[in-house]
């Protein structure tokens, strides 16, 4: 796991095995990603979306709390996978990291909750798997346009962006921060302490104490 310049994202670089019959890797491991974020990933939903030649999806994030961290691998094809820091207050605000993710080198990036993730299908049929730490809830999943020039994202020259009629709909940067759409690095910072307290589950709370009363 390499820590990326945004906090709260890293980048896991595996280790391929190759031969005559093909290849083996291990994408995800649980406590390399522990031993880096100082708690796990509480899985809670796995997505997979296959993309054309120039889709591009994103910037999607969610309410913190619970927020949704993510896990994310190409396992077919290659993408520019880019995370976003929309968080209000942070050091890095504004700033996004781009991995290319593919089915070669069979890199994963993890992003924490509060972070923006978009990412471009290079290829045809790009294939692309996440592990989520919460599930999909609509009243409280969120977008920023991705071709808002504020945030200068440098998407792949030669490619005409494809966008779902929602993503082309969504707010620029400057806008979801003045509707107050945009989560606080404050309340992210509380969110992963609690996740790193002692005994905590998944969602930062920590186990129920029986109670002594007959």
């Amino acid at each position: 796991m390499r820590a990326l310049g945004i906090d709260g994202a890293w980048v896991m670089e595996p280790r391929v095995f190759r031969d005559e019959r093909g290849s083996f890797h291990e994408w995800f491991r649980a406590p390399d990603l522990q031993g880096a974020a100082g708690y796990g990933l509480g899985l809670a939903q796995a997505n997979c979306s296959v993309s054309a030649r120039g889709t591009l999806r994103g910037v999607h994030f969610a309410d913190v709390p619970p927020g949704q961290a993510k896990y994310v691998t190409c396992v077919r094809g290659a993408v520019l996978d880019v995370v976003v820091d929309l968080r209000t207050g942070s050091p890095t605000y504004r700033a996004w990291e781009a991995v290319r993710l593919d089915d070669r080198e069979h890199r994963a990036v993890h992003l924490a909750e509060g972070l923006g993730h978009a990412f471009m299908a290079l290829t045809d049929d790009a294939t692309v798997v996440y592990l989520c730490s919460r599930g999909y809830a609509p009243e409280r999943e969120h977008g920023v346009h991705p071709l808002d020039p504020d945030l200068a994202i440098a998407w792949p020259a030669g490619l005409t962006p494809l966008l779902s009629a929602k993503d082309a709909a969504a707010p620029t940067l400057a806008e979801a921060e003045r509707t107050g759409l945009l989560p606080s690095y404050e309340a992210c910072r509380r969110w992963y302490e609690g996740l790193r307290a002692p005994g905590a589950d998944d969602a930062g709370v920590p186990p129920r104490v029986p109670s002594t009363r007959r």
